[in-house]
């Protein structure tokens, strides 16, 4: 059940007005482009999990700080326990994992964002927050690569 749904963020709508009344530059459509397919990922991640049959509470697009920290959660399940963290990325492409790190496949090995240490960086600052509200609830976080267009191999 869905307890704190997800509405569009403001940068997206900013820069879709912007877009629509002049011409942005390159970078600045890029932005655009990652920010909507990121916000449609995460949409659809919400409408998978809209269909879980479990005793839990689903909250969505959290803003949250700890320790003078501000961190962003896509989503967090809260069950009797553990709490299930939720990164989701709607990556296009094929990407590889070496050494710690994220690559593309189809832009010359081109390094990316590991989405992996920005789950670690949430999860210990929630893990953080918690302790301080005074509750030690485990914690499971997972990255969840979520693309409709996939190709079958």
């Amino acid at each position: 059940m869905s307890f704190k749904s997800r509405s569009e963020p403001v940068e997206v709508i900013i820069l879709r007005l912007l877009n629509a009344r002049m011409s942005l530059v390159e970078k600045d459509k890029q932005h655009f482009y990652n920010l909507v397919k990121g916000y449609e990922g995460e949409v659809m991640f919400d409408s998978l999990t809209e269909k879980l049959h479990c005793q839990s509470y689903i909250l969505n697009d959290l803003l949250l700080e700890s320790n003078g920290s501000k961190f962003q959660i896509d989503s967090i399940m809260l069950t009797q326990e553990p709490l299930y963290l939720f990164e989701v990325k709607n990556y296009e492409g094929d990407f590889y994992f070496e050494n710690e790190r994220f690559y593309t496949i189809s832009k010359k090995e081109k390094e990316i964002k590991n989405p992996l240490q920005q789950l670690e960086r949430s999860e210990s600052l929630l893990r953080q927050l918690l302790q301080n509200l005074g509750y030690r609830i485990p914690i499971e976080a997972y990255v969840v690569f979520i693309n409709p267009y996939i190709k079958p191999h």
